[in-house]
This record gives structure tokens, sequence and C-alpha cells, in this order.
């Protein structure tokens, strides 16, 4: 159907239905562009989340756990899904929201060419129709007026009294008005025929072309919309497969989560490789106590039963027994003292006077051991202000070899980055010598000696850390190849060796019969133990000369381990990067400790 024949009389409302056809295309329109600004707001606001959930850390300090790797895998799919609304939302603006308002711009254009082609149309018919409607008008005035002039020539041609003249003159207007309503007749005619034939080539052929042409138009406008509809679909469809392997890589992510392995992981992080404490002895109390001849039992000497001397005692976790004498007791103001060694004559009581020997190591096997503790000593410096030693001798043995293998490995990476750099400046050199044009070789010179320096530099790191490597190695097989020496003492209830090799004093075994010195064990619990781990490291304040026995020598700002905290006598014990051990000043040197160390003991 045609708006041009069965809507010929319809112009004004064709005008409004054509103008609500762009107004409603301009409508999808708005829908559109608010449609792709939640997209471009969605995706924006996902990868915000991935930003906010992403690990600030270096990539050193990533974790290794499955669950924490399958979720930034998780987070990587999430940041490729909101790269997929992003492309939804910028082929939706280039696609569908920017053609429509093109489109609409050229709907607009079009329609009002063809209105004003209808309306100069009804124009020039209403002209046609106001000369056929001025000629009908003069023509109906010309024949009232020659009908008027008939009536007088009559009135005054039957009075006899008219005279000739007058007679003659009403006949003359009578023929003059009826000359002038027939040249208004023709006039009218004519007019009125020109008027018919542009009345009918407008509604015929005028009308019917514009009207088609509103028709095709609007016919157009609705197909845009229905392809627009279908680009709408398919921009959300083409990004479909992308987004669903987005979604399959998460779902691999999670299936990648592997409990045993997190397990492992944590085992080989912080395994330290040090051996679990020993069993404790069974320490008998009951020797002590006196039994009367008619219980039917062996009578105790009497010189068990002397009472021990209450100067002599040591208390617990406050005075240590050392091997050949005491610690001071008061901490140094000035440079300290060396370590005092007194003599046995002046501090064993009388009757083990005569085998000071005997007497030290009776009460060496019967002393309480140090405890191990788990959760550290509490300190107020944090582990970012202690320094990391360079050969990571602060860490645990087993943290250490891991630290000292991955070290190994980025030189032995930047070893070959250096030497292929030289191989490709060799190459370079040969071609300029050749080929003096395309550059100097001398040049290149300098660049070669740069990368071989840093060759023999990076090949004497490799070396040192790994003697640092096959020291800690060597370490822990001998490590594990023995026990603690506290399984020597267990034939004996009088005391018990902790995994450390150290001893705290009990008041309650001391004075106890001294048994025979048995030199083979005195050369186990000394000789065989390994060093004490380090618990933390200190700064020398001052230079110390340690002339004393016992004593270290150090140097101002030189960096020892601290593997003893003071006791309260004013003396530290520390060891040098050499393995030089011996007693600071305490006030000399500026301590930090490891914060949960894996070498810090606890003393009961």
């Amino acid at each position: 159907m045609s708006w041009g024949t069965e809507l010929w009389d319809q112009f004004e409302n064709l005008d409004k239905h054509t103008q609500w056809g762009i107004d409603f295309l301009e409508r999808y329109a708005k829908f559109v562009k608010e449609r792709l600004e939640i997209e471009q707001t969605y995706a924006k606001q996902l990868r915000n989340l991935v930003k906010k959930y992403c690990p600030k850390r270096s990539k050193d300090e990533e974790p290794r756990f499955t669950s924490c790797l399958s979720f930034y895998t998780i987070l990587n799919e999430l940041n490729d899904y909101a790269g997929q609304r992003e492309v939804v939302a910028e082929e939706m603006g280039h696609k569908v929201y920017g053609e429509l308002m093109r489109y609409s711009q050229d709907l607009k254009a079009e329609r009002k060419h063809h209105l004003q082609e209808g309306r100069k149309a009804q124009q020039y018919l209403d002209h046609c129709w106001k000369q056929m409607d001025n000629s009908k008008k003069k023509f109906e005035r010309e024949c009232r007026e020659a009908e008027k002039s008939q009536l007088i020539y009559e009135r005054l041609d039957s009075d006899i009294n008219a005279t000739k003249s007058e007679v003659e003159k009403a006949k003359s207007q009578l023929y003059l008005r009826t000359h002038m309503a027939d040249e208004s007749k023709n006039e009218y005619a004519a007019q009125l025929q020109t008027f018919n034939g542009e009345q009918w080539k407008h509604f015929n052929v005028a009308i019917p072309q514009i009207f088609k042409n509103l028709q095709d138009m609007d016919e157009r406008r609705t197909v845009k919309l229905g392809e627009s509809y279908r680009s709408f679909a398919e921009v959300e469809r083409r990004v479909i497969p992308i987004i669903s392997k987005c979604l399959e890589g998460m779902v691999a992510a999670a299936k990648a989560v592997d409990e045993k392995r997190d397990s492992t992981i944590v085992v080989e992080s912080f395994k330290s490789g040090f051996e679990p404490p020993g069993d404790f002895p069974f320490e008998d109390y009951s020797q002590n106590i006196y039994r009367t001849g008619s219980d039917g039992t062996i009578s105790t000497p009497k010189n068990e039963g002397v009472k021990p001397d209450p100067k002599h005692s040591m208390g617990k976790a406050k005075n240590k027994l050392w091997p050949f004498g005491k610690k001071p007791k008061s901490p140094p103001t000035s440079p300290p003292p060396a370590r005092p060694f007194l003599t046995f004559s002046n501090t064993l009581p009388p009757k083990f006077s005569t085998d000071p020997i005997a007497y030290c190591l009776s009460e060496m096997k019967t002393v309480k051991p140090r405890i191990s503790s788990f959760r550290g000593l509490k300190r107020g410096w944090s582990m970012k202000q202690a320094p990391t030693l360079e050969d990571f001798s602060h860490l645990p043995p087993e943290q250490r070899r891991k630290r000292l293998q991955q070290k190994i490995e980025e030189l032995n990476k930047e070893l070959q980055k250096e030497m292929d750099q030289r191989d490709a400046l060799n190459k370079m050199k040969d071609v300029y010598e050749k080929n003096p044009q395309m550059g100097d070789p001398s040049s290149l010179q300098p660049k070669i000696s740069e990368t071989i320096c840093n060759m023999e530099r990076l090949r004497s790191e490799i070396h040192k850390n790994e003697s640092w490597l096959s020291e800690v190695e060597g370490k822990q097989s001998s490590r594990g190849d023995r026990r603690p020496s506290a399984e020597v003492n267990h034939h004996t209830p009088h005391g018990r060796e902790s995994p450390e090799g150290s001893y705290t004093d009990d008041p309650s075994q001391e004075h106890r019969g001294p048994p025979q010195p048995d030199t083979h064990e005195f050369d186990d619990e000394f000789d065989d133990d390994d060093p004490l781990p380090a618990i933390g490291h200190c700064k020398a304040l001052y230079a110390f000369d340690g002339q004393n026995e016992g004593t270290l020598v150090m140097k101002e700002d030189e960096v020892l381990y601290i593997i003893e905290e003071d006791k309260g006598d004013g003396w530290t014990r520390a060891r040098k990067q050499s393995g030089e051990e011996g007693y600071v000043p305490t006030s000399y040197v500026e301590i930090t400790l490891e914060k949960n160390s894996k070498g810090a003991v606890t003393y009961i």
C-alpha cells in the first residue's frame, strides 16, 4: 500500500509520524549510549577490583602456594574479562550509537527536504485556486453589473418621458457591461481549467511522489533500527567465546589448587634444618632420702648428709657455673675487665678442693638444660631493622641453603647474559674490522672490557656463594650424622643437656657426691657439639682490645653474631664471621635480635 494513494489528504499526520520515527530512533540511540556507559563503568570497576587485590610485592616475594597462584590467575582472567566488557562498550559506541546518530541527522535532513517540497506544491495549488477564485468573483460581479444596466435600460426605454439621449446612454452602458461580463466569463473559464489541471497534477503526481519518498524514508528508518538491534546483540555475541575462555581459565585455576603441594611448600619455606631435641633423662631426686636401719636398708654414707654451702648454691638461670669459674655479677661501667677465672680453692667446698676437676664434671652433669624457645625472644626491635648479611648466616641452615642456591642461580643467569653480551660485542667488533665503514672497532673495546670485568665479578660472587653453600651442606650432613650430646648423659640421673648443648643451674642438684671424671665424655660435650646458632647480631660502638682470657677483640663499627644474651653480668657472647667466639661488653655494642629466631633460646 502506498501513502501517496491511500493517504493523499493526510499530509499533517504524515509529518507528525515521520517526526515520531526520528524521535524513536534517537531514543533508542540514547538507550545504547547508557548501556555502553554501564559497560564502561563495569569494566572500570572490575579493573579497579583486580588492581586492589593484586599483590604489591616484588616477584621474588610472591607466595608459591597453589591457592595463591590460582587466585592470581583468576584475577588475570577477570582482568581479561573486564577488557572484553570494554570491547563491548567500544563497539556499541562505534557501530551502534555512532551509526544511529549519523543516520538520525541524515533522516532529519531528508525529511525536511520532502516536507518542503510538499509545502511548495500545496502553496502553488493554493495560488492557482486563488487566481481561479478571483476570476470567478470578477465574473460574478460583472454579471451583476450587466444585469443592473439591463434593468436601467429597460426602464428608460419604456418611460415616455425619458429623452432619447438618456435611452441611448443607458443602451451603451448595457453593451459595455455585457462585454465586460463576457470577458470575465472567459477569464474565469481559463483560470478554472488551469486550476483543475494543477489540482489533478498535485494530487496525482506531486503529492504521491513526495509521500512515496517519505514512506521510503520511514521504511529505511525501520530497517536501520532492525540492523542496530542485531548489531547490539552481535557485539555481545562476539565476545562470548573469549569470556567463556576466561571463565574456563578460572575453573582451571580452581582445579589447580593442590593442598598437598601447598603443605610441601610450607615445609620447604619454614624448615630450619635443626634436629629435634633429644629425650630428657630421668632425674632421681630420691637419693638424698635417708632410711633408718629398721627399714632393712643400707645406711647412707655420712658425707652424703652434708648440707651444701648456701654461698655456693647456684640460682635458677641467675648464675651459670662455667667449667673453670663464675661470671662476674656486676656489669662494667668503664672499659670492662675480662671475665675472671677464679681458683678452685676459693670457690669450692673444702671437701672438694682436692679434686676440682671431678667436682666440675659432677656439677656439669647435674645442671638443667636450656630449652629451645619456639616463640623466640620478645624484643622491641623489628626484623626490618636487622641488616641482611651477605652470606645469609642470620637464617636457619635450611633457609640459608635455599637462599644461597637461589642467589647462585640468579648470578649464573646474570653471568650468562654478560657472556652473551660479550660474544655479541666480539662479533660486532669483527664486523667493524672487516667493514670499517660500518663503525670503529676501537669504540667497542671499553664496553667489552666492562663486560669482562662484570663476568669476573660474577664468577667471584658465584665461587663465594658456592663455598658458603658447601659449608652449610657440610654442617647439615654432619649434624644429621650424630645425635645431641645429651644422649651421652642418659646413664646418669643428675642432669640433662639441651639440643644446643648449654646448661642451667639447679640448686637442688648441687653438692652431690662427685662422680668419677670421664675424659671421653668431657671431650664429647665440648668438642663435638656444633656452634651455637646466631640469635641476632650487633654493631660495635667502641673498639675493645679483649686482652683478658675468654674475651673477643673487636673494632669499632664491626658487625658480630650474637649467640648468647647478657645474663645480667654485663657481658654478651658473640662470634666473628671468621668463627672466633668470645665475650664482649654489652655496653660497647648495639644489639639487634632476630624476631622469632630459630636459634633463640630461653633459659630456665
